[in-house]
């Protein structure tokens, strides 16, 4: 699956788990609500300091975000 399209379904479930909007989750971040809406759909990817600012607003880690794993609290050690 391309990673424009797992970042953005994992955001849109994230955003929801929230029962938050498009609208407040951008005004929160300082983005527009386009910008969150076009990451969603995978139509736009989005700089580190973003992926940043969202890992740290949901509490994931940015791997989850981008689908490198499917653990949201993964911190990049294997047991």
């Amino acid at each position: 699956m391309e990673t424009k399209k797992i970042f953005g379904e994992r955001l849109r479930e994230l955003r929801n788990s929230l029962s938050i909007s498009q609208m407040q989750l951008a005004n929160a971040l300082g983005m527009t609500q386009n910008s969150i809406g076009m990451m969603e759909r995978g139509h736009r990817g989005t700089t580190i300091e973003k992926v940043v600012l969202l890992a740290k607003y949901f509490h994931v880690s940015a791997d989850y975000l981008l689908g490198i794993t499917d653990d949201p609290t993964w911190r990049g050690t294997e047991e």
